[in-house]
């Protein structure tokens, strides 16, 4: 972004901001939503799945279990969600119930209630806190009379306006379709679904009429089109997988960031090694993983990976969809889970994460809890925080309170230097000693007439290329 300047400077007097990565922030906000001139656009599939046009929403959720300070979170997140999406939340309503109703979801009465408040209102959309099922969907929406959609549908919504690559395009994609395939219903239901007799084109009874044809079509095409997004995603994460196979046979230690959304996670990696990732108070603000090189106090380098955020109940096609990128935790020896400390409920977000976590195959990882935020949250929510999590460092990655102590804590749970020598190598093995300062931790260094000096903590294999050069420690 450009300072104003006058007509009358020169080129050289213009003074010109750095480019860093905020630069994504101002592109995302560079169009902006008007409220009430959107229009319908048709997606590739050809049926009735309208674009989220979330303007004026009524949130309404279900308590099953817990306290209500719980459920009253919960619809606060959605209410959250939905400004993310880009909408206007007039009024939130939390029915207490044993269990959700299977046919509207809060009941045929509540349902009318519903609609009253739809009414005097004048909302447009009306987003329940859960997934529904397709039934449910389609009969609250009937009781209601204005468009009714989920949680899980909110989310690919939010997914689908934040992905910037092609692969997180694709996967978003992919999830969306897998969410859509159960849910159609044609061009609403002016379209009969089976005729008989002579008015089926005397096919006899039981003959499909144009609105069941049409519904096969459709299943036909989305089934084409998640195997051929299936075979793009499997081809883009090759490179991936060739990058992370570089790394282990180098035997550079991974760290991977995982956390909430929101939690702070890409302003961490920028504060530890200065990507210029996105950063933005919002949910889902940066989906893409990045992958940085990061070095230990004492001059250990090792790779940080920033992660898509997780979120309660979030949407299994999105954990199945990103699995690929998911991969980028389940392969590091060490991983960063951030919490945002000044939460209402921070240990609701830990169980959430540990949850995802557990789906994709990464609860054995080794795990270091980063309380993050300090400088917002209160005194004794961190130090119950702290109680309940022993293994944990607080932080604050927007003043940088806590970060060396942090770096420290990452140096001694990093795998890998078990192997501690001195040993003189000679100076046409500099190859060597580059590779003892890239994977190791050099903790002196001496240049003798005979060659390089070091002691040194290095990874077992390296160890043993430096046994034929290998001293004895010196006498002080």
């Amino acid at each position: 972004m450009t300072q104003p300047f006058s007509a009358d400077q020169t080129p050289d007097e213009i003074d010109f901001e750095p480019m860093t990565g905020e630069l994504d922030l101002e592109d995302r906000k560079a169009l902006r939503r008007v409220a009430g001139l959107s229009t319908e656009l048709t997606d590739v599939t050809e049926v009735e799945y309208r674009a989220l046009r979330l303007e004026r929403v009524v949130l309404v959720g279900v308590w099953t279990e817990g306290t209500a300070e719980t459920a009253e979170n919960s619809l606060r997140e959605l209410a959250l969600l939905a400004e993310t999406a880009g909408s206007e939340v007039l009024e939130g309503l939390v029915q207490r119930r044993s269990r959700p109703d299977p046919a509207t979801y809060i009941g045929s009465g509540k349902a009318a209630e519903l609609r009253d408040i739809v009414i005097s209102t004048g909302a447009d959309t009306v987003i329940c806190d859960g997934e529904l099922a397709p039934s449910q969907l389609r009969h609250l929406e009937e009781t209601v009379q204005v468009k009714v959609i989920d949680r899980t549908a909110l989310i690919l919504d939010i997914f689908a306006q934040h992905a910037k690559s092609r692969e997180g395009k694709a996967q978003v994609e992919l999830a969306q379709l897998n969410y859509l395939l159960p849910r159609l219903r044609g061009w609403g239901g002016n379209l009969s679904r089976q005729v008989g007799g002579r008015a089926a084109g005397g096919v006899g009874i039981g003959g499909r009429g144009p609105g069941e044809t049409k519904i096969e079509l459709d299943r036909r095409r989305i089934r084409t089109r998640m195997a051929k997004l299936r075979r793009q995603i499997a081809e883009m994460s090759k490179a991936r997988d060739t990058k992370r196979g570089e790394r282990r046979r180098n035997a550079v230690p991974a760290v991977a960031i995982a956390g909430y959304t929101n939690a702070g996670k890409s302003s961490l990696l920028n504060r530890l090694t200065g990507a210029g990732v996105l950063v933005e108070n919002a949910l889902f603000a940066t989906l893409d993983p990045t992958v940085r090189r990061a070095e230990t106090p004492g001059g250990r380098a090792y790779t940080l990976a920033d992660t898509v955020g997780f979120v309660r109940h979030l949407p299994h096609q999105l954990v199945e969809a990103f699995r690929s990128t998911l991969e980028e935790v389940t392969d590091a020896g060490l991983v960063l889970h951030v919490v945002d400390g000044s939460d209402p409920d921070p240990e609701a977000q830990l169980d959430a994460v540990r949850e995802v976590l557990r789906e994709i195959g990464a609860a054995d990882i080794p795990e270091l809890v980063v309380i993050n935020k300090a400088d917002a949250a209160d005194e004794l929510a961190l130090a119950r925080l702290q109680r309940r999590e022993p293994h944990s460092v607080v932080i604050s990655a927007r003043t940088g309170l806590g970060i060396e102590e942090l770096r420290a804590a990452v140096e001694a749970a990093l795998p890998g230097l078990e192997s501690e020598l001195h040993a003189l190598v000679p100076y046409d093995r500099g190859a060597l000693v580059a590779q003892v300062h890239e994977r190791g931790e050099v903790l002196k260094q001496e240049h003798v007439a005979e060659g390089t000096m070091l002691h040194a903590r290095v990874p077992g294999d390296l160890a043993g290329e430096l046994s034929p050069y290998e001293v004895l420690a010196p006498t002080v």
